[in-house]
């Protein structure tokens, strides 16, 4: 029991050293995320279609 005490004693100091981000910082990295794996998921999407219709028109 003594040993749990100690971790939540221990867990609660290592938490009070943690910076959390900002509101605008958050939106910012979430800008950032929701931009770029558009991008790629746009760009994995042409490359779908460019590689399905190459196969449609090799094999027939």
């Amino acid at each position: 029991m003594n040993k749990l005490v100690k971790a939540f004693k221990d867990a609660r100091v290592e938490l009070s050293k943690v910076i959390f981000p900002t509101g605008s910082q958050v939106k910012s990295a979430f800008f950032s995320v929701f931009i770029v794996v558009t991008f790629i998921s746009l760009f994995l999407a042409l490359v779908d279609l460019i590689m399905s219709s190459s196969l449609s028109a090799i094999l027939g």
